[in-house]
């Protein structure tokens, strides 16, 4: 029974391990996002201070590609978040059904000890009935 014990919590702690992971690259892809969206905030004042000089409206492409460069790992960064999470999703779903699937076994096996200790217990008891049925019919008739 401990062996079981000590499987289910194995199992327990990678689906928790698991869970870590996905709720740790969930944050990742939020703060990606969140810089997307300063980048597009920093673009939108940038465009509006270039258009009030000279230098700004020279110096708005260069910076413009920065930020597009920028945008561009951003997005790549991105993919490849959503690529490990739908990894990390998978792989949560096995390690969820594997803890399942155990903790189901164990369960079958516990009935079917529980079935086998009741047929032994009733067993007992009915080899003592018999015993003393016996006994009482043999002191009847002597």
């Amino acid at each position: 029974m401990k062996r079981h014990d000590t499987l289910i919590r194995l199992r327990k702690f990678r689906v928790d391990e698991l869970k870590r992971r996905m709720a740790t690259l969930d944050s990742m892809k939020a703060d990606v996002e969140r810089k997307l969206h300063d980048l597009d905030e920093t673009v939108a004042r940038e465009k509006q201070r270039a258009t009030d000089s000279d230098i700004g409206r020279l110096a708005f492409p260069s910076f413009l590609r920065s930020i597009e460069e920028r945008r561009g790992n951003l997005g790549n960064t991105m993919q490849e978040i959503e690529r490990e999470r739908e990894t990390c999703q998978g792989e949560l779903t096995e390690a969820f059904q594997d803890l399942k699937s155990l903790e189901f076994a164990c369960e079958q096996q516990e009935k079917r000890q529980a079935e086998i200790d009741n047929r032994r217990t009733q067993g007992s008891l009915d080899e003592m009935a018999l015993v003393r049925h016996l006994r009482k019919h043999a002191l009847r008739s002597m």
